[in-house]
């Protein structure tokens, strides 16, 4: 049919069909336009038509074109050959991008037919009509790994243009394309393109073509005597320079076919025996027509094309695989459609990368996982830590009697290990996550955990926060200089936020546990350049209303804490021999503080790394656990090894042998008071020596206002005011001293039973009447004198060792001037010699 034009070739076939022979066949038809008009024709004159060249999948309709025969395979052929090559390397998994042309929606269409129900997904179908660069983003977007393309040359050379500038080639992809091309055919559409030859070349690097064989490279006689070998040899010597068309062997095929066809007529009627040839054929002749449609259908024999048959008028070919290897396409081989077979010609297919490319991207899920190495390194640091802690306990409780060690509270002492211990062991459960246990006993770690560590701080810090307290009430609070605070009282501290802690933790075990959850994260390439990629997950330990049950845990935590390092502050100079770790508990307490919030801040911003965040947290949990542990009982091992009586010793003061006595037999209650009393005396030795110093100038008054009084008795209304107000100072001066018994009482002053008056001042009534009862008169001042020096003497003769006081139990507050003070009736003087 000349130049394709679909008049001129129905005008052919009707003049032959008119004014030609009687024809028993129609052989041929090139242009699918044409041949489908006479083909659909041809039911009208019973005549039976064998195409050689027309591959549209459109002439496939046999209810459209029931006479219509091919001996090449149709466009759509090559669709059971991919559904087979897909399945050889395991794409399940696919894309399809489509030129807008009638032949290649079909072709799509035929292939969306034949992957349904074979386990292959289609996930994207994108289509192009000129330009294909936002179809091949598409296709990039939905993670098409392998692309099965439909469109002609031109169109194919922008698409491997776009597929280069969307880095949608190489060891990850799979184009996989027509492969009936001219030979190279991207050189005649380079230049209309907008890429480098270079870049397109490397895009083009491994596609696979896929189109019929044209020739059988089986090296068989065919039904013609010559092997297609020898055919091929012998049509390129009669073609000459002529140019070579891929269809002749299936144009050689057909005349057999046709042959084949009328001889397998001729049997069938010499069978019959009803003396009808094929020439008395006529276009009206049904039954002939019938003869030969049936004829040809069960033709079958092997020609150059390879083994020729005819499944409702498709012929069932060969169709080879062909793939793009350094600028030239290489048979990798080939499909028998026959016997549905798929031959790889020895492995000759080159990936781009080791393996063939994933027909998606492979996302393999990675725990993210505590490093056993470091796990290892932090249990050591933890066993090592938990024998430290064993040390000081059996330290504790082998010298717990020893004076040192008893007036440290060693119960209390006992808790700050126990808690200590509970933190340490809370480490080992930290690090236990799904490379060790399995996702049920995870889950419940999460609960025993959290349990573990609360339990075990609350223990630690609330002795801490216990012996603290202590400590601040004797010396901050003067109204509690009478109390007496034990060691129950301090565990029943302990025991109320004990206490409060089971109570939260029970409420959140029963309303909203812990539970296990998983957090995936942005996948991440294969460190190992595999193509997969990595999405990592880490497990948590987390509930419905996670922040309301940390919140209140922490504001609980957070409540004590700020009242703890108060506390820690405000007994921050103490420093007493018979409280001896007091210093070191308001450091600790500070340590335990600042660790914790540093912790809680920087674990709340690594939870995304599971190595960062464990190490944080049993580095923050070790370190105050050691530090405190070390800053309680360190000192304690260093004294008591080298000077075990310094803590019962006082520097300024010694202890009578009857006190000794009596100390030894005191309850509990009294050790405490006087310990109490001795560091109260200690804050009296600095006013001790500042009233001595004063005492010394009041000393030289006092013999100055002697001498006058000596020399001039009648002077003795002149002297001022403020010598007797001096003298008023020094006889308030205290000093103390210990009984036998412990009684104490105060020295019941001359001047009680004899007021002394104001000098100066006189009552008129009676210095009318006796001048001589005149209490300013020079003999009543003399006669005061006479009783109050040898006092006043006493009471500083300490200063040069006269006298040696002790004090028994607190006096007043430190801070408390001695002139203005009042002291208590349960101490007094001892003055020789009244």
């Amino acid at each position: 049919f000349p130049q394709c034009d679909n008049a001129k070739g129905l005008k052919a076939f009707y003049d032959a069909i008119k004014y030609g022979p009687n024809h028993l066949m129609v052989f041929g038809g090139v242009c699918a336009t044409v041949t489908s008009i006479i083909a659909e024709s041809l039911k009208g004159w019973n005549l039976v038509q064998l195409s050689f060249a027309a591959t549209t999948p459109e002439l496939a309709d046999k209810k459209k074109y029931p006479y219509f025969f091919r001996t090449v395979p149709s466009d759509n052929a090559v669709n059971p050959a991919i559904l087979k090559l897909l399945k050889h390397y395991h794409w399940k998994r696919v894309g399809t991008l489509t030129q807008d042309v009638q032949r290649f929606s079909e072709v799509r269409n035929d292939l969306t037919g034949v992957l349904y129900g074979e386990d292959i997904e289609i996930s994207d179908t994108e289509s192009f009509s000129n330009d294909p660069c936002t179809s091949v983003k598409k296709l990039k977007g939905n993670d098409v790994r392998i692309i099965l393309g439909q469109f002609d040359e031109e169109m194919a050379v922008k698409v491997f243009c776009c597929a280069y500038d969307e880095e949608m080639y190489g060891s990850k992809y799979q184009w996989i394309i027509p492969g009936w091309y001219e030979n190279l055919w991207w050189e005649s559409w380079i230049n209309s393109s907008q890429c480098l030859s270079k870049n397109l070349l490397a895009a083009m690097e491994g596609y696979i073509g896929v189109d019929f064989e044209p020739l059988s490279s089986n090296t068989n006689k065919t039904i013609s005597g010559r092997t297609p070998q020898q055919y091929e040899k012998e049509y390129n010597a009669k073609r000459g320079d002529g140019q070579s068309s891929k269809f002749h062997g299936y144009a050689y095929d057909g005349i057999w076919v046709i042959a084949r066809t009328l001889q397998r007529a001729m049997n069938y009627l010499n069978s019959t025996k009803k003396h009808q040839k094929i020439e008395d054929f006529n276009y009206t002749n049904h039954k002939l027509g019938k003869i030969f449609l049936d004829a040809m259908n069960e033709t079958r024999f092997f020609g150059v094309t390879g083994e020729v048959v005819f499944r409702n008028g498709e012929r069932m070919g060969t169709i080879k695989f062909t793939q793009f290897q350094e600028q030239k396409e290489v048979k990798v081989g080939e499909y028998n459609a026959v016997h549905d077979q798929l031959v790889i010609i020895n492995n000759s297919i080159r990936f781009q990368g080791l393996e063939p490319p994933k027909d998606k991207t492979i996302i393999q899920e990675e725990l993210r996982k505590i490093s056993l190495p470091l796990y290892s390194i932090l249990s050591a640091l933890t066993i090592l830590g938990m024998i430290m802690a064993s040390a000081f306990l059996f330290f504790n409780i082998k010298n717990r009697n020893q004076k040192l060690i008893k007036m440290s509270s060693p119960y209390m002492n006992n808790l700050i290990i126990l808690g200590g211990m509970l933190s340490y062991a809370s480490i080992f459960l930290f690090g236990l996550d799904g490379s060790f246990v399995s996702e049920k006993t995870f889950e419940t770690l999460c609960t025993v955990r959290t349990w573990i560590l609360t339990v075990g701080y609350t223990t630690a810090f609330g002795a801490m926060f216990a012996k603290t307290w202590r400590v601040h009430a004797i010396f901050k609070n003067v109204k509690m200089k009478k109390k007496i605070i034990k060691d129950q009282k301090l565990l029943g501290i302990v025991g109320g936020m004990l206490l409060i802690d089971l109570c939260i933790l029970i409420c959140w075990q029963v309303v909203d546990p812990l539970r296990r959850t998983v957090e995936k994260y942005n996948m991440e390439p294969d460190p190992a350049g595999r193509d997969i990629s990595i999405r990592p997950i880490l497990e948590h330990c987390e509930n419905t209303h996670m922040t309301i049950w940390l919140g209140i845990v922490y504001a609980y935590k957070g409540l004590l804490m700020l009242f703890g390092c108060f506390l820690a502050w405000e007994t921050r100079n103490v420093s007493i021999p018979a409280l001896n770790d007091s210093k070191y508990i308001g450091m600790s307490v500070y340590n335990v503080g600042i660790m914790c919030i540093i912790g809680a801040a920087v674990s709340f911003l690594t939870r995304d790394q599971p190595n960062v965040q464990f190490c944080i947290v049993a580095l923050v949990i070790i370190f105050c656990s050691t530090i405190t542990l070390c800053l309680v009982f360190v000192p304690k091992l260093i004294t008591l090894r080298t000077n075990p009586d310094a803590a019962t010793q006082n520097r300024r003061f010694q202890f009578t042998q009857n006190q000794k006595k009596e100390d030894s037999k005191t309850s509990t209650s009294v050790t405490s008071v006087n310990q109490a009393s001795t560091s109260r005396l200690e804050g009296l030795q600095s006013e001790n020596h500042r009233l001595r110093m004063k005492i010394t100038e009041l000393d030289k008054d006092l013999e100055e206002v002697t001498m006058q009084l000596q020399d001039t008795p009648e002077k003795t209304t002149y002297i001022k005011q403020n010598h007797y107000q001096d003298l008023n100072d020094i006889l308030s001066i205290r000093n103390f001293t210990d009984g036998k018994d412990g009684e104490k009482a105060i020295l019941k002053n001359h001047l009680d039973q004899n007021p002394p008056a104001q000098w100066g001042s006189s009552d008129p009534s009676r210095t009318s009447k006796d001048p001589i009862e005149d209490i300013n008169s020079p003999e009543h001042i003399q006669r005061r004198l006479s009783l109050q020096l040898p006092i006043l003497h006493h009471a500083y003769l300490p200063s040069i060792g006269g006298v040696d006081a002790s004090c028994a139990s607190p006096c007043v507050s430190p801070s408390a001037s001695p002139r203005h003070r009042h002291v208590p009736p349960s101490f007094r003087v001892m003055v020789s010699g009244l």
